[in-house]
């Protein structure tokens, strides 16, 4: 089946097929320098904010320490998934060239692929196994990418 041009309002498989191919899977280890810099460019705040502000010291965390937790993890949900969701990016991994997009497309996570991605991420990590995998699969695919049908590339820089 041969493709019309552009011009007359189909796209040209080979330009939609060279656009795939420009990005490639992030690689594992900026993944991780991405997740330690979001850790402290996103999750820190939030905790010396909850725990000296809210709970007003370290000794009223830890009497309250499961209300604590959710003041913490609830507002960093919020965060990601909302950045995830609107730019594809959090500042670590833009910090890295590196942003996640719906696996089949170039387009940013809608909020439900988001939201899969961050519950499935914690199980990933602590079963090692989910992040193992990346390891062996040529799309650098990890459990939560798969889970949530998404996928982290490395975006070159303009």
């Amino acid at each position: 089946m041969r493709w019309r041009s552009v011009k007359q309002g189909k796209i040209d498989k080979s330009q939609t097929e060279t656009k795939q191919k420009d990005y490639s899977p992030a690689p594992i280890s900026d993944r991780l320098k991405a997740f330690l810099t979001d850790t402290f460019m996103i999750t820190m705040p939030i905790m010396y904010i909850v725990i000296y502000l809210v709970m007003g010291s370290r000794e009223g965390f830890r009497e309250h320490m499961a209300a604590g937790w959710l003041y913490i993890i609830i507002p960093h949900y919020l965060i990601v998934t909302f950045l995830w969701t609107i730019k594809g990016e959090t500042p670590g991994m833009r910090a890295y060239d590196m942003k996640i997009i719906r696996w089949n497309s170039l387009e940013n996570p809608n909020f439900f692929q988001s939201t899969i991605r961050y519950i499935a991420m914690p199980f990933s990590i602590l079963s090692i196994v989910g992040v193992v995998i990346a390891f062996f699969r040529k799309d650098k695919a990890t459990f939560h990418d798969l889970i949530s049908l998404t996928r982290m590339i490395h975006v070159p820089k303009k």
